[in-house]
C-alpha cells in the first residue's frame, strides 16, 4: 500500500492540466523514467525475465501510462536500445572525425566505444548481450546497426593501396573478401559478448590493441596489425554529453508539483542569471510581488535556486541563479 501511495504522489506532480506541465513534457519525463527503469531491470534480471510490472514499479508510473507510451515490453526495450546505441554512435563518430586516416579513426572510435561500455556496463550489456534474446523488432534494429558498422570497417578497403611494397606478399596484396567486414564485426561482438557475460576486473579498454590488430589485418597487412598490438595504451576520450547514461527522472524526490508558472520562473532565471525578484516576476508574467517572493523562497528551500545578492540588507536586491539541480529540472521541463 505504501508503494502504491508513493507512486500516486509521484505521478500527481507530473499530471498535465491548466496549472501543470504541458502534456508533451509530462510524457517525455515519464518516458525517460521508464527507459532508465528498463535498463536497471534488464541489468538485474535480463530481458527474458523482464516484465512490465518491473518497469513501472521502478519508474513509479501506472500501467496505463506505460501502455500510453509503449506497445509492450519489447517496444520499451527497443526504445532503450535505440537511445543507448545512439549515444554510442555519437561518441564514436565524434572520435572518428577528429582523425585524419581510417586506421587512426578506427582506433579512436573503438577506444571511445570501449570507454563508454566500461563506464556504463548496464547499457553495454543491454546492447551486446540482452538484445540477442529480444524480439524480432530489436533483432532487426540490431542488424541495421551491424550493417552500419560493417560499412565503416570496410572503408578500410580504400587504404589497401597504401601498404609499402616491402610489406606486400602475393597473398596479402589481394583484395579482401566481400565478407571481411562482416566477419570482423561479428568477431569483435563475440569478444565483447564474452567479456560482458563473464564479467571480470580487466578494463574493456585493454582490448583496443588486440581488436585493432584484428580489424586492420585484412586491409593493411600483418606488419601494421602487429604494430597495433604493441602501441601504447590509448588516451581515453574526455567525457561527452553523448556518453551520459539514459537519463533518470530529474523530478525524483522533488517535494512539489511543478506548475507552468514555476517552470517559467526557472526558465527566466536560467536565461538571466543574477535576475532580481522584479526581473524574474516580469519575465514570468507574475504581477504580485508577494507571490514571486514566496515562490522564490520555496524554490530556494528545495535547492533549485540560490540567491547571491544582498536582499537581506536594507536597499539591497536579490540575484537569483539556478543550482545544478535547478538547471537539470529546468532543462527537463523547458517548454518545447
Amino acid at each position: 500500500m505504501a508503494s502504491r501511495d508513493k507512486t500516486r504522489s509521484s505521478t500527481h506532480r507530473l499530471r498535465p492540466g491548466p496549472n501543470g506541465l504541458p502534456r508533451g513534457q509530462v510524457t517525455e519525463i515519464q518516458r525517460g523514467r521508464m527507459l532508465a527503469a528498463t535498463v536497471e531491470a534488464v541489468e538485474e534480471v535480463g530481458y527474458a525475465r523482464l516484465t512490465v510490472a518491473q518497469v513501472i514499479g521502478r519508474a513509479k508510473v501506472s500501467r496505463k501510462t506505460f501502455y500510453d507510451v509503449f506497445l509492450d515490453r519489447e517496444d520499451c526495450f527497443l526504445a532503450a536500445f535505440n537511445e543507448a546505441i545512439g549515444r554510442v554512435e555519437a561518441v564514436a563518430v565524434e572520435a572518428y572525425e577528429q582523425q585524419s586516416s581510417w586506421r587512426e579513426g578506427m582506433r579512436a572510435s573503438l577506444t571511445a566505444i570501449l570507454a563508454f561500455m566500461q563506464s556504463e556496463p548496464g547499457l553495454a550489456r543491454l546492447c551486446v548481450v540482452e538484445a540477442l534474446g529480444a524480439g524480432p523488432r530489436v533483432l532487426a534494429r540490431r542488424g541495421e546497426m551491424l550493417k552500419q558498422l560493417e560499412r565503416v570497417v570496410d572503408s578500410g578497403r580504400k587504404t589497401t593501396g597504401a601498404r609499402s611494397a616491402g610489406a606486400r606478399s602475393t597473398r596479402s596484396a589481394r583484395e579482401p573478401a566481400d565478407i571481411t567486414a562482416e566477419g570482423i564485426v561479428g568477431a569483435v561482438f563475440a569478444v565483447l559478448h564474452t567479456r560482458l557475460l563473464t564479467g571480470g576486473r580487466k578494463p574493456l579498454t585493454e582490448l583496443v590493441g588486440p581488436l585493432m590488430s584484428m580489424i586492420v589485418l585484412p586491409y593493411l597487412g600483418a606488419r601494421v596489425a602487429n604494430n597495433e598490438l604493441t602501441r601504447p595504451a590509448p588516451k581515453l576520450p574526455k567525457a561527452s554529453i553523448a556518453a551520459q547514461p539514459i537519463r533518470r527522472d530529474p523530478l525524483e524526490g522533488l517535494d512539489m508539483r511543478l506548475t507552468y508558472r514555476t517552470v517559467r520562473v526557472l526558465t527566466v532565471i536560467g536565461e538571466n542569471p543574477g535576475a532580481s525578484n522584479r526581473e524574474v516576476a516580469e519575465g514570468s508574467g507574475i504581477a504580485d510581488q508577494g507571490q514571486i517572493s514566496k515562490l522564490l523562497t520555496r524554490l530556494e528551500r528545495l535547492d533549485l535556486v540560490t540567491n547571491t545578492g544582498e536582499g537581506q540588507l536594507k536597499g539591497g536586491s536579490n540575484a537569483w541563479h539556478l543550482t545544478d539541480r535547478g538547471a537539470q529540472v529546468e532543462r527537463a521541463t523547458r517548454p518545447r
